[in-house]
């Protein structure tokens, strides 16, 4: 019997670096739907270095009318902000302190829109429009070369 649980668990241990192995990247699951809402807590904002733009929307709860609005304002207009790599990321519980609410201290709801290089470009204590952030992003220098106009 012990022989065979040993052997259970050796076989088990032997597929677990596989099963991790096929786990999709940040970088992948963003490209296979770049629609979908990625939780602070699961992310690790340097793997989208240089490859996303992160919009954090930060509230204390998910019942938060500002994060509602806000919400509501990005999935309508998706597509503009897939058209300029953006990344959806929300953080509503305070209690978990993921990585990007210690970074940037939100009180209460913020937007926040990090370039592709990491820095932070505009924080926002009110909902915006997608094309108020479309406007911000078309106006950042990398953004101007992804379309051929910064040359």
């Amino acid at each position: 019997m012990h022989a065979l649980l040993t052997s259970s668990l050796l076989s088990l241990a032997l597929t677990l670096p596989a099963v991790a192995a096929d786990t999709p990247s940040l970088e992948e699951a963003w490209r296979a739907d770049p629609a979908q809402v990625f939780d602070a807590s699961e992310i690790d904002i340097a793997e989208l270095l240089w490859v996303a733009r992160p919009v954090v929307v930060f509230a204390n709860t998910p019942r938060d009318p500002s994060f509602e609005e806000q919400m509501e304002e990005l999935q309508a207009d998706l597509p503009e902000l897939i058209a300029r790599d953006v990344i959806l990321v929300t953080d509503t519980d305070p209690s978990v302190e993921s990585d990007l609410r210690q970074q940037l201290r939100p009180r209460g709801f913020m937007l926040v829109l990090i370039g592709k290089d990491g820095e932070v470009e505009l924080r926002k204590p009110l909902p915006w429009t997608v094309r108020e952030l479309s406007r911000s992003i078309d106006k950042m220098p990398l953004r101007q070369r992804e379309i051929g106009r910064g040359r």
